[in-house]
């Protein structure tokens, strides 16, 4: 029986009249999007037909799914909001703090040792709260919602940007920060501006060597990092009927890339068969029931147009693989323009490592595929130029591969494999020789592969692919080898050729697993002790923000001006800062040690104007606080792209910071400042970025008839003694308005 099952079949009782009153007051047919947001309406009663990113509404989704590093500060600021046990079925994933170097065994023994405080804390938290709780190892928190939670037609909320991996199974899956997932818990409505629409019609039929990845890749050069931003992506036709759900799920998975609110797709075969082979047949039955009400209604798939904002269409059936990077998963090339760009661009030719696997790309099906092309490496007499490594993404898929030989056929070609869990991809890898900062190439089927982030190497060149052409590549260490027209030299001295990958969309035999890795939590949780000792370096209980003071902000000094793109992980990085997610003082010394100051052209160098001198981002903002002085944040387009990370939003909140000024936001980050009782502001002009100068002093003025809708001011007090005024910008609404006066949204939860 599947987790959940009653409030599955609760949901789908409200589904067929809630559907028909929003047809009623919308006026014509509904995408699958909009059947699932009018369902999950707070107040359960479609009465309005509400404006695509405009207006703001609130929703009550069906589950929270949290990872390790994320989940620590959410549920320390959960434990402040006073409730007995979380309002909706939850769960907390230990995946992000495993370094992969050796192999799984050892890398697990030694991250469960070095983490033993923090999973501690999750663990008895959990415990205490309802939480169910998936130890270390058990596998990366996207693929376990899959193979477990996500159910079609559903809302679910999870506090990593690639919870929207659960839209393979029909659902509208959206990542958010900590404070969102704590107001779900405690039994709050969630608030969501409502998205806009963009249509991907899919037809004709995969084959060869293209996979679903190279639609996502292909798509991500259509629109960009930005491209969706406010937007849902939903995929329909017939060539999105002829995807496996896990192919779904890998498309779904990397919308976080193009910015999009969320992906998704209509219920189909391919969809009951996942539900089948992972042990949930009475929700494939339940679905079946309630097919019609799990798909757009059919005049939307027949004129795209009329119903979305923004239609594309891609023919599989001619769709070629991709490979998209380097720093960016947007430079989308085709694998057989690939030699030429890397040439004429100067990217390292030779393939150093190639690695498979992640939350991306770790289904039975991924693994199958790749598995596929090693064993031909003994039999056409190759020998593998490259490192190659496999990430599986759980316990369920891992033990099934051993157990169909897939991990032999991978060691047979010299294969590293590492834990369950995110490792490389998220920059938990202990790479031998990165510290040396050498320019070098790596491929990989994860899903982003900004500056340094997979191996803290601003000089690996990281390129995005599926799992069949990275592995492909590295067979032959040859970033512009194209396996589909190019021959390899055996060791024979033969010319051979690469046969198509090959696999299978579930295992034959079924899906196996001795200890999935689930500890359900106590029925009763009000005597369990959650103890967090005052002297950890690793976790710290929260003190409450302080509340707007009620006046206009003046004398802030400007912290950053930031150049180019700068994303979350340039906020707060992560590898070896990971350790700190639950120790918000701590993990505070990297804020913004990423960015480029525009001034210099440095990292982690900024000017110091109290003194003069040139320090780190950090440092410089410790001593503005410690003076008692506010300061403020000048970025680019963009910003906050990436993570969901509220990290990088309440360490510069917890420094002092008060302030983020930007040309544009990404969705979750701005959301996250927000919440924290931050002011997300946008440059009305965007030419007023230029304005901004390395010794302003700056004042913001008209908060104190802060209104929605409604522009601030600037005034930059420039070191000549000049001053210039520009317009600001800014989307809070009235309720978020509130939570900015009381220091932020969690302090009005405890009001």
């Amino acid at each position: 029986m599947a987790f959940d099952i009653e409030m599955i079949a609760a949901r789908y009782s409200k589904m067929e009249a809630a559907i028909a009153q929003a047809r009623k007051v919308v006026g014509r047919p509904l995408t699958l999007t909009e059947k699932i947001l009018y369902n999950h309406l707070w107040d359960g009663n479609p009465t309005k037909s509400f404006g695509r990113g405009v207006d703001y509404v609130d929703f009550a989704p069906d589950r929270v799914a949290m990872q390790d590093a994320t989940a620590q500060m959410a549920l320390l600021q959960f434990m402040q909001a006073g409730r007995k046990k979380v309002a909706v079925p939850s769960t907390v994933h230990c995946d992000h703090l495993i370094t992969a170097k050796d192999e799984s065994g050892v890398d697990l023994g030694i991250a469960v040792k070095e983490n033993k405080e923090v999973y501690d804390f999750l663990s008895s938290v959990s415990n205490k709260y309802g939480i169910g709780f998936w130890k270390p190892g058990a596998g990366i928190i996207h693929q376990v919602v899959l193979e477990n939670y996500a159910f079609p037609g559903g809302m679910m909320i999870g506090t990593d940007s690639h919870t929207v991996n659960a839209g393979g199974l029909g659902m509208v899956a959206i990542g958010v920060g900590g404070a969102d997932a704590c107001d779900v818990m405690a039994g709050l409505a969630w608030e969501l501006k409502w998205p806009k629409a963009i249509g991907v019609k899919l037809t004709g039929k995969l084959n060869g060597w293209t996979s679903a990845k190279d639609v996502i890749l292909k798509v991500a050069g259509i629109l960009t990092v930005k491209g969706g931003t406010g937007a849902i992506v939903e995929y329909f036709g017939p060539g999105a009927e002829a995807l496996s759900c896990t192919g779904k799920g890998t498309i779904c998975n990397m919308g976080a890339e193009i910015g999009a609110t969320t992906s998704t797709f209509g219920y189909d075969e391919s969809m009951e068969r996942y539900l089948r082979s992972t042990n949930r047949s009475d929700v494939a039955d339940l679905a079946n029931k309630y097919k019609a009400h799990l798909t757009a209604d059919p005049e939307v798939y027949v004129d795209p147009s009329k119903y979305f904002d923004q239609v594309i269409e891609i023919d599989l059936n001619t769709l070629e693989p991709y490979v998209n990077g380097p720093f960016t998963p947007d430079l989308a090339t085709p694998i057989s323009k690939m030699k030429e760009e890397a040439t004429k661009n100067g990217w390292p030719l030779k393939v150093e490592v190639g690695l498979i696997g992640s939350c991306t790309n770790s289904s039975y099906e991924d693994i199958s595929r790749a598995a596929s092309l090693a064993k031909q490496v003994a039999a056409k007499g190759l020998k593998t130029k490259a490192e190659f490594t496999i990430t599986p993404g759980s316990e369920l898929v891992r033990y099934t591969i051993q157990r169909d030989g897939f991990i032999d056929s991978f060691h047979k070609i010299g294969a590293k494999v590492f834990s369950n869990a995110c490792g490389p991809c998220i920059g938990m890898w202990s790479r031998v020789g990165a510290e040396k900062k050498e320019k070098n190439t790596i491929v990989h089927s994860f899903n982003r592969n900004f500056q340094a982030r997979q191996d803290g190497n601003p000089n690996t060149y990281a390129f995005v692919a599926s799992p069949e052409i990275t592995t492909a590549l590295a067979i032959a260490g040859d970033l512009g080898f194209n396996p589909l027209t190019d021959t390899l030299t055996n060791e024979k001295g033969e010319q051979v050729k690469l046969d198509p990958p090959t696999g299978e969309e579930l295992p034959n035999k079924g899906f196996a697993v001795e200890d999935a890795g689930f500890v359900a939590p106590a029925a009763d949780g009000s005597g369990v002790q959650v103890i967090v000792d005052p002297t950890s370096t690793r976790l710290q209980l929260l003190a409450p923000f302080k509340a707007w003071e009620g006046t206009d902000l003046k004398g802030l000094k400007l912290l950053i001006k930031a150049k180019g793109k700068c994303t979350t992980d340039h906020i707060s990085m992560a590898g070896p800062w990971l350790k700190f997610r639950g120790h918000l003082d701590n993990i505070s010394n990297n804020l913004l040690i990423g960015a480029t100051n525009i001034f210099n052209g440095k990292t982690n160098e900024v000017k110091n104007q109290l003194n003069g001198n040139y320090e780190p981002v950090p440092q410089t903002q410790r001593a503005y606080k410690a003076q008692g002085i506010g300061s403020i944040v000048v970025g680019d387009e963009n910003y906050g792209e990436g993570s969901s990370r509220e990290h990088a939003a309440m360490e510069p909140r917890h420094l002092g910071v008060r302030a983020v000024l930007v040309k544009s936001f990404a969705r979750i980050h701005e959301t996250n400042l927000k919440k924290q009782g931050m002011l997300a502001l946008t440059f009305a002009n965007k030419d007023d970025y230029d304005k901004i100068q390395e010794d302003d002093v700056i004042d913001i003025v008209g908060l104190t008839s802060f209104a929605e809708g409604k522009p601030l001011t600037l005034v930059l007090n420039h070191k000549d003694g000049k001053q210039e005024e520009i317009s600001v910008n800014h989307t809070y609404n009235a309720q978020q308005i509130e939570w900015f006066k009381a220091g932020a949204a969690l302090n009005l939860m405890k009001a």
